[in-house]
């Protein structure tokens, strides 16, 4: 008999429920005798023994359901080995509620924050299996993960949605796109919806440049311009801050996001009406796209196939169009950001976007 424990942490995404029906699934088909223990909203259920047997009705029907049926919740690294309001030591109570259980292994499915805590685990002497979970794609030691498809694929279909309003009246639209330390997202999705801008975090920007391409654009006849801005675009000025001091200005911003102060300043150069759409949480939301759940059921199943084996302590990864185990010593704190320098920064410059810089 083995048993396992599954969670996911961090912020919600497409196909999470995907990927645990692949892990289940795969188990239950093995012909080991198989208990699946799912810990509800994250971390926490680990902590204080929240959790509950699954059987496989509980994977019945989930494969394009989006968001996570166990829920997930934050609970962040960097308080980890404090003790909470309560005095709970957290690292000894989520060791304490595996060794209760009998556990054989757990499945973490979470981004960066999660995977730091999925090594600690496995330091700890617990056997991790994890899975490539966020709609940023930042994630060190896969080309992709699960997510990231279908929040393309939100964040695209809301840029060609302003596409023919900006068009009708002739205006300047912002869609600020999810990404606080990445731009995979905005980057991907800018492309795909024929952004005339994209703005970065790795590329920092230079406002009189951004209102220079519209007014290029002005002058060869085209009646609007559309910006896509990741959450954490910065410009040249902000980038050459220190750490606290860009933390400081952050805390005294009058405006809700960048992409606020952006249409601000451009108005004030002239770059005439400029209007921003903020698509949110909505990008995290619905239905996993086709890729999604072929890619995020293969590597629940690859994960399982782990499990059967013994073989813990890794990451199911993508590299090379192939799936593969990543040791998690070398994916944890380590974030995959988009080099200036790459072919598609490249590719998209020739295409005549600008990046501000």
């Amino acid at each position: 008999m083995k048993r396992i424990g599954m969670l996911t942490s961090g912020g919600d995404c497409q196909a999470l429920n995907t990927a645990m029906r692949g892990v289940a699934k795969t188990l239950f088909n093995a012909k080991e005798q198989v208990e699946i223990y799912g810990f509800l909203n994250g971390y926490q259920g680990l902590i204080y023994g929240k959790f509950r047997l699954l059987t496989g009705a509980d994977f019945a029907g989930i494969l394009t359901k989006g968001g996570t049926f166990l829920g997930s919740s934050r609970t962040p690294f960097k308080t980890i080995r404090e003790p909470g309001p309560d005095g709970i030591d957290k690292v000894a109570a989520m060791k304490q509620t595996y060794y209760k259980l009998q556990l054989d292994c757990l499945v973490i499915l979470g981004g960066n924050g999660t995977h730091k805590t999925a090594n600690l685990l496995r330091e700890e002497g617990l056997n991790i299996v994890t899975l490539p979970k966020t709609i940023d794609n930042d994630l060190w030691g896969t080309d992709m993960t699960f997510g990231f498809q279908s929040a393309v694929n939100v964040a695209t279909e809301c840029i060609d949605y302003i596409h023919t309003t900006a068009a009708s009246h002739g205006r300047v639209f912002i869609v600020e796109v999810m990404g606080h330390k990445a731009g995979w997202l905005t980057l991907n999705a800018g492309m795909a919806g024929g952004a005339d801008i994209i703005l970065i975090p790795e590329i920092p920007y230079d406002i009189n440049k951004v209102a220079k391409k519209i007014k290029e654009r002005h002058e060869s006849g085209s009646r609007f311009t559309i910006l896509a801005v990741a959450e954490g675009a910065i410009s040249k000025e902000d980038a050459a801050l220190s750490k606290k001091e860009y933390k400081k200005k952050l805390a005294n911003r009058k405006y809700p996001s960048v992409s606020y102060e952006i249409a601000a300043q451009l108005q004030e150069l002239g770059g005439g009406e400029v209007r921003v759409t903020v698509p949110g949480h909505t990008q995290r939301g619905g239905s996993p796209c086709p890729y999604d759940r072929v890619f995020a059921s293969r590597l629940g199943s690859e994960a399982a196939k782990l499990i059967l084996k013994g073989e813990y302590g890794f990451m199911v990864g993508y590299k090379n169009r192939e799936i593969v185990k990543v040791p998690l010593a070398d994916v944890a704190g380590k974030l995959k950001m988009v080099d200036p320098d790459a072919s598609i920064v490249k590719e998209a410059k020739m295409l005549g976007i600008s990046f501000g810089d």
